[in-house]
Parts: structure tokens; C-alpha cells; sequence
């Protein structure tokens, strides 16, 4: 085996600089590569990287690539971690998942597309009482609270039943609007300070549990949610669920758009800096190493052809920001979200509607029911409704193909 020569650099950050962990991130397990190597070509393992996970060279402060094998910087004060390269694809080791792909589930009943299929639902946010911390919620005049955690728990509750009846087995991360997570903002509060310190900003009282707050319902409750998923249900997919909006503005006079879309999202695009964390930089490549994308691109290709025809839903595109298109389906976008990178099996990110459109606004406020009203001349399901029916018809038609 050939030894890869290590830059000074990358040495120097190994033995020398503090760890660096994203909020409330475990310290890093290495060897949680062992079992990834010789499962992966360098030019399998560098086209990932350079076309999904860490464009534009992203990852080469990080990770120094050879013909053998990948050198990969990871904790303070220990050594970089080897992976190991397969010499050529025919010699590929199979990667150890807990799920199955597609191609794996073998013929079915095709009354019965998601036969054999294990299916988690991750309804988007909290809702109930936190909706409010978690700035998803608003209410024009005395209209019904737009709360958007308590609408994806809607979504995925239809959703149950309808997948079931299409074979699949199917759990909630959650199951009513109340977090998963034992932890509470005012348990947070040295992290947040630590969190502030890192950003650079005054940890004033405020700031603190503001910050505290903000750690619960983004950082928390979606490691836990992670655990669940993958430590105990170890499900073949997941569905995250969420609704989208545009700037709303002042909290008290929030203002409707005409602005409405729909995109999905993979995990990817992460940046430098991003990648100096030793936690997301680990993340990152469990995600590429078990070979996620190979299914979460074709599966979400269907997902969003499906949503696109049902709900009639232009394409989201970003102006800023850190994301990438993975490739030429207008709605598919690539971005590092703590969700996409926690769940180690695929995932399938949904984004569809603006809350805060007026014609999803007046949807919203109809709730949910049977048959068909109008709106805007047009005859149209619940909204609640017409979400379930969409996604349980992507995942049906991309099971199908088995």
C-alpha cells in the first residue's frame, strides 16, 4: 500500500488546534469508517465530493486524496484517519446500511408497490405551544394561527393509512405537537452561550436565552429524532415534511405574497467552514460512503414529478446561499441540513407551498376536508390532502420499479 505524504497543514490542525463540534454533537466516533473500507473507488469517492457533498473544492482542507486511499483530518490531538480505496469498481466491498434500496426489495405484488418497504415520516418542527418559539407561526387579523408544525403532523397522519394500504410499514418521529427530545432551552443554556462564543457574539442574558431556545428546537429535537431513527427503527426511507414561506415581516402585521413554489432537498454543498467541524465532517462522509444519494436522487426525481403535476407548483430557485443542483430537475436542490445529514439512510426533504401565499394562506385557513372546493376558479383538495396524496403516489410510482 502506498503512503500518502500528510501536509503540514493537516497535520498541524490534528495535533494541535481545539476540537471543533457543532452544537450539542457527540465527539466523533471514527471508527465508524472501518466498515467503509475498500468500499469505494477515488473516482467514485471524489466525484461525490465534488459534485454533491463539497463543491467547488470544499473538502480539500480537510481530506488530501491519493490513488490508495483518502487521508482524513479528524479529532484534535489524534492521528488523520486512512480510508482505504477498492482498486476498481468490480472489486468493491458492499457498503453496510440498515436499509434497502429498491433494487433489493425483490418483486412484489404490484397492488402492493411498498411490500417489504419500511417507511419513517418525519413531520417538520413541533407546532402545539412551541410554535411560537420556533417562528412558525402567524396569524393575520382573527384569522386561525398558521402553525406549521402542527400541519406537517396533519400531512403525515393522512399519510399513515395510505402507505400502509400500499404495503409499507410506516412510524412518526413524532406523534403529536410536542417535541421528542427530554431536553429544555433552560437545560441549554451553557451550550448556547458556547454557541455564541463561536459566532463571535456578546452572550448577553438575551442573546443567551434566545440562543438556548433556538438550540432546543433545531438542534435538539432533530439529534433525537436522529437517534430514533437511526438506532432503533432503522427505516428505508425517511420523508421529512415541511411547508415553506416567504419573509413575512413585522410578527404582529405579517403580510401575504403571491410568491408560491415547491423544491426538495438533498444533504450537500457543504462549505469550508462547515467541514472544519469534526462532527459535520464525519456526517458527511457516513452519507457518502453508504451510498445515500444512489437512491435519494432517483426517489426524490419521482417525488417531486409527482408533487410538480399534482399541486401545478413552479420551481423553487435559490439566489444565495450555499446549495447545488444535483443535476437537471429544476426542483431538486442539494444542501446541508441537520436532518439530511443525521438520518443515515435516505432521505426525501419536501418543501411545497408558501404558507404565507395568499392561496395557500386561504387553503390553510379552510383546513381540512373531503371532496373538492374552489379557489382562485379552481377546484381544488384539502391542502392537507392533496400533500399526502402526492407523496404516497412518488413513493408508489418509484417502488413500482423494483
Amino acid at each position: 500500500m502506498k503512503i500518502l505524504s500528510i501536509p503540514l497543514a493537516l497535520f498541524a490542525v490534528c495535533a494541535c488546534a481545539h476540537a471543533r463540534l457543532s452544537p450539542l454533537a457527540p465527539a466523533p466516533a471514527w471508527s465508524r469508517l472501518d466498515a467503509f473500507q475498500e468500499t469505494i473507488t477515488r473516482a467514485d469517492f471524489q466525484t461525490l465530493l465534488d459534485r454533491v457533498y463539497a463543491p467547488g473544492g470544499a473538502w480539500t482542507e480537510t481530506i488530501t486524496i491519493d490513488n490508495d486511499g483518502a487521508l482524513i483530518r479528524t479529532s484534535a490531538g489524534r492521528s488523520p484517519y486512512f480510508l482505504k480505496f477498492a482498486p476498481d469498481a468490480a472489486s468493491s466491498k458492499r457498503p453496510p446500511t440498515y436499509w434497502k434500496p429498491c433494487a433489493a426489495l425483490g418483486m412484489g405484488d404490484p397492488a402492493k408497490p411498498l411490500a417489504g418497504l419500511k417507511v419513517a415520516l418525519d413531520p417538520g418542527h413541533i407546532g402545539g405551544s412551541f410554535a411560537k418559539m420556533e417562528e412558525r407561526w402567524f396569524r393575520i387579523g382573527n384569522s386561525a394561527p398558521v402553525t406549521e408544525g402542527d400541519m406537517t403532523l396533519r400531512v403525515a397522519k393522512l399519510l399513515v393509512p395510505r402507505l400502509q394500504a400500499l404495503g409499507a410499514e410506516v412510524f412518526l418521529t413524532r406523534s403529536k405537537p410536542a417535541p421528542v427530545t427530554p431536553q429544555r432551552p433552560q437545560q441549554l443554556r451553557a451550550a448556547a452561550a458556547e454557541s455564541l462564543k463561536q459566532k463571535g457574539d456578546a452572550a448577553t442574558p438575551v442573546a443567551v436565552a434566545k440562543e438556548s431556545e433556538r438550540l432546543f428546537y433545531r438542534a435538539s429535537e432533530i439529534r433525537r429524532r436522529a437517534r430514533i431513527v437511526n438506532e432503533a427503527e432503522h427505516p428505508d426511507v425517511v420523508v421529512c415534511l415541511h411547508f415553506n414561506a416567504e419573509e413575512w415581516g413585522d410578527e404582529k402585521n405579517p403580510r401575504l405574497t403571491t410568491e408560491n413554489h415547491l423544491h426538495f432537498l438533498l444533504t450537500g454543498a457543504m462549505t469550508r467552514d462547515e467541514l472544519s467541524y469534526d462532527d459535520q465532517r464525519l456526517d458527511m462522509l457516513v452519507k457518502l460512503l453508504n451510498r445515500s444519494f444512489a437512491e435519494e436522487l432517483p426517489l426524490t426525481n419521482a417525488l417531486a414529478d409527482t408533487m410538480s403535476r399534482a399541486t401545478g407548483l413552479p420551481p423553487y430557485t435559490y439566489r444565495g446561499g450555499s446549495v447545488v443542483r444535483v443535476n437537471d430537475n429544476p426542483y431538486v436542490w442539494a444542501r446541508n441540513l441537520l436532518a439530511n445529514r443525521l438520518f443515515t439512510c435516505p432521505v426525501v426533504y419536501a418543501e411545497p407551498y408558501v404558507m404565507n401565499s395568499r392561496n395557500v394562506f386561504a387553503r390553510i385557513q379552510a383546513g381540512d376536508y373531503n371532496g373538492l372546493r374552489e379557489f382562485g376558479g379552481t377546484p381544488k383538495k384539502s391542502i392537507y390532502r392533496e400533500y399526502a396524496d402526492a407523496i404516497a403516489t412518488g413513493l408508489a410510482k418509484y417502488y413500482s420499479t423494483r
